[in-house]
């Protein structure tokens, strides 16, 4: 995966970086696993924008992942490695023995012929391979983690994310996330193999505003530049520091302030990423 570089043509082009694309083997998706994406510009079912600053971008059609990996036992085949618009990795889709074809997320060192296989049992340590968390030998750098058996995954899913597996204790493994935490997960979940690729999507950048509006982000406003009606931090005379601890627009502490709740999972942390 390479990242280029744009001669200064106009200011949006100066620092602009983007991706050669390179990896990818076809522009055409597989149509049988694609669905239709409606906008819902941050809106509820209600109308009313529930997220702020979303809306527009660039129409774009869902790709159907397998992040399950619930076809057991049968060799698949990479037959294509895709772009998908709705995340930061790129996509696979995997052709089985039995002629059903699947999206999977791609780890990095995959290729076009390489095959990947989903198991309960033990397989081969290999990028792409979906095993239980028990098969897996302690200090294996792994992705598309579960957090509850056959839920599919849910942790380390997007561009050069990977979590380790540290070590195993009664029922539970001790698990690495990307963040630093450190979280014992079931040793009946599920995870693949490997780093996932685009490994140098963090050092893009984006070099105009036009391009965040194709992503379908809106410009974010400060709440000091508000007024006091629309935000506490809003009002006063010419710049301000609002004169009070950092809040969100609706009054709640921010910066710091710690918003978990559920205890009932509390005991599965170890280590908190701080």
């Amino acid at each position: 995966m390479g990242i280029k570089t744009y001669n200064p043509m106009t200011p949006g082009q100066r620092h602009k970086t983007g991706y050669t694309f390179e990896e990818l083997t076809t522009n055409r998706p597989y149509k049988k696993l694609l669905v239709s994406l409606k906008k819902s510009g941050g809106r509820n079912s209600a109308g009313r924008i529930t997220i702020r600053f979303r809306g527009g971008g660039h129409k774009k059609k869902y790709r159907i992942i397998d992040f399950k990996r619930n076809k057991f036992d049968v060799p698949g085949v990479i037959e294509t490695i895709e772009y998908d618009p709705n995340r930061t990795v790129r996509i696979s889709l995997v052709k089985y023995a039995d002629g059903e074809r699947r999206y999977i997320l791609t780890p990095n060192g995959v290729k076009v012929g390489d095959t990947v296989i989903s198991t309960n049992g033990e397989a081969e340590i290999l990028p792409g391979n979906s095993l239980l968390l028990k098969n897996i030998p302690v200090g294996t750098i792994i992705h598309n983690i579960e957090f509850q058996i056959g839920k599919g995954g849910q942790i380390a899913r997007s561009a050069g994310s990977a979590a380790t597996l540290m070590a195993k204790e009664g029922n539970y493994a001790l698990i690495k996330m990307p963040s630093g935490e450190m979280r014992k997960i079931h040793l009946n979940c599920r995870a693949t193999i490997g780093q996932l690729g685009n490994i140098e999507h963090g050092n893009i950048k984006i070099g105009k505003a036009g391009r965040t509006r194709w992503l379908g982000r809106r410009p974010h406003v400060r709440g000091t530049v508000m007024n006091p009606i629309d935000h506490p931090h809003g009002g006063g005379e010419g710049k301000t520091k609002g004169g009070r601890i950092p809040v969100t627009p609706w009054g709640k502490p921010t910066k710091g302030y710690k918003t978990r709740r559920n205890k009932r999972t509390t005991k599965f942390i170890v280590k908190r990423r701080k």
